[in-house]
């Protein structure tokens, strides 16, 4: 009788790493293969895990419970990489949360959890003003992440992360429009204002310096509730344009500059309008 040889799984694959799992999320073919926009897809999502993997072995060196939530957690790759590789082999106390508006998707994730026997994630279909309210989330939380989260959806995990007082809160933001669309409304009286408008008078201007500004408004958002924040590229340029990530870490630090520092920024450039986006939940300046 011919006996059927194991598939060898490709070397990107970390050891450990669920072939299964890698299949249900259709980073892996059926056949244990890989394309290259596969190869991409993991390797952003490994690249991230590196990161990460030390803040969850920080908590569980000061404590057994660990609680992660995803937020805009779409296929939830990054939550089942993470519970794959550093928890399920040690569940007790740790939990993986999806929260995401799209309820399939949800669904989805809630049998292939079930199917693997992960039993410590949850996904839910909330929306972040629910997700902040629901008696399904704990009160406080460790780690807040949010990959790719869409234009808003980044500063929504924010204001989902402060309500939580999370411990860590990693953030690799996309596509954000919205600073863009407030900047190209105002841009005649900031063009009459100042001659720094012209940074942003040019279309393909204002939407590259409205990413870019989003990024340091959250930024500063951040440390004016006390966390240390760094900025640095998830991976190359050549694989994603969109590769920014953002490590804030709570130190309880001194909020009061930052705090003046982001007033003075909306200020500058016209987005004052915006104050209620970035100052939500704002902690007590000191």
């Amino acid at each position: 009788m011919k006996q059927t040889v194991p598939i060898k799984p490709p070397e990107d694959i970390r050891p450990g790493q669920s072939i299964e799992l890698l299949k249900e999320l259709h980073i892996l073919t059926r056949d244990g293969k890989m394309n290259q926009d596969s190869r991409r897809k993991l390797k952003q999502v490994y690249h991230l895990v590196q990161f990460i993997e030390p803040l969850l072995a920080e908590v569980r060196a000061e404590k057994d419970e660990l609680a992660l939530v995803d937020h805009g957690a779409g296929k939830s790759y990054l939550g089942f990489i993470l519970y794959d590789l550093f928890l399920k082999d040690k569940p007790e106390g740790a939990t993986v949360y999806g929260i995401d508006t799209r309820a399939e998707l949800v669904d989805r994730s809630v049998e292939l959890a079930q199917r693997l026997h992960f039993e410590g994630m949850r996904f839910f279909n909330l929306s972040v003003a629910q997700s902040m309210e629901s008696p399904d989330l704990p009160d406080t939380v460790d780690v807040v992440t949010a990959l790719h989260a869409c234009d808003t959806a980044t500063d929504d995990a924010i204001a989902f992360a402060l309500r939580k007082k999370a411990r860590f809160i990693v953030l690799v933001p996309c596509c954000q429009a919205e600073v863009a669309s407030a900047l190209r409304h105002n841009k005649g009286s900031a063009i009459a204002r100042s001659p720094m408008a012209e940074l942003w008078r040019h279309p393909i201007h204002t939407r590259e310096f409205g990413s870019q500004v989003t990024n340091v408004l959250r930024c500063l958002q951040l440390e004016a509730h006390g966390y240390k924040v760094n900025v640095t590229e998830l991976v190359g340029w050549e694989h994603s344009m969109k590769n920014e990530l953002i490590i804030a870490t709570w130190r309880d630090l001194p909020r009061k500059r930052p705090a003046e520092r982001l007033q003075q920024v909306l200020a500058e450039i016209g987005l004052d309008e915006m104050k209620s986006r970035f100052f939500t939940d704002e902690a007590p300046a000191r």
